[in-house]
């Protein structure tokens, strides 16, 4: 039985394969007043499948400062809530942090009823190192945006996961062995789900194999750190690229050259030379 106390449930849900529902999750979807759903067409696939019937209000990205008042209101009034994403953990690259955030400043409990996770049952079967790593979520489709991402983790050391959209795969991946060389990464590919797929690569291995013949379905990759022994692993053609690659996103040429000059193991003047 739920108490009366104001309280969100934060309910992690299947990420393909229907069988991962916890019992847990299953009571408290059908203990709660209402469902808070990223998308309510996807969520009352799952609702069916248990043989839930809840009443639900949509909740995501572009309507959540309006809806997470309205949300609000309706439990510090009595009644229960349990917010669920389209597939795992909610507020894990979703709104549902910011629910959060309110939920915090109002004075009401929030309650997690874990679940699956695409972020770490992907690094859990990558084969990379799982002691540290940092989960670095969608890279934006603004080259400059992107470009200043992927930078500041050129000396990260810890295990790197992002999420990518299949579209998209294909740039990331050259965006990839452009930025950090060549070092190994795992493509985990349609996690729980009928054509689950793991691929152990590196991501000179993936930039190649992936251009004509591009991947489909959600996609989680994880890239290796940078090693102490690391060294540069790329070529002054490929260094001059990148370079161009940097000035593209904003950067002036003489600051361009310094780091791909940096990165593979060049003098700045060669670079500049070459870009000039």
């Amino acid at each position: 039985m739920m108490s009366n106390e104001a309280i969100l449930y934060v309910v992690g849900t299947p990420i393909g394969n229907m069988g991962d529902m916890s019992p847990r999750a299953v009571e408290t979807l059908n203990s709660v007043d209402f469902i808070a759903a990223e998308d309510t067409r996807v969520t009352v696939k799952l609702l069916n499948h248990f043989g839930i019937k809840k009443p639900m209000v949509s909740y995501f990205e572009h309507n959540k400062h309006d809806k997470g008042e309205k949300i609000l209101d309706r439990i510090l009034a009595g009644e229960s809530c349990a917010i669920v994403t389209d597939a795992g953990m909610p507020c894990i690259s979703d709104p549902g942090e910011d629910l959060i955030r309110q939920c915090e400043a109002a004075g009401v409990r929030t309650v997690v009823v874990p679940g699956p996770s695409a972020v770490i049952s992907a690094l859990a079967v990558s084969g990379l190192e799982t002691g540290r790593f940092t989960f670095e979520g969608f890279l934006s489709v603004n080259k400059k945006s992107r470009s200043e991402h992927l930078e500041s983790l050129l000396d990260e050391r810890r295990t790197m996961i992002f999420y990518e959209a299949p579209h998209k795969l294909n740039n990331t991946l050259q965006d990839f062995y452009m930025t950090f060389g060549d070092r190994r990464l795992t493509i985990a590919r349609e996690l729980t789900k009928v054509h689950e797929e793991i691929i152990r690569t590196t991501t000179k291995a993936a930039a190649t194999a992936y251009t004509d013949a591009p991947l489909k379905g959600e996609i989680v990759l994880i890239l290796e750190g940078k090693k102490a022994e690391d060294k540069p692993d790329m070529t002054k053609e490929q260094a001059v690229a990148y370079a161009q690659k940097l000035i593209g996103g904003g950067m002036r040429p003489t600051d361009a050259a310094k780091e791909a000059a940096a990165m593979a193991g060049l003098k700045k003047n060669e670079i500049y030379k070459e870009l000039m």
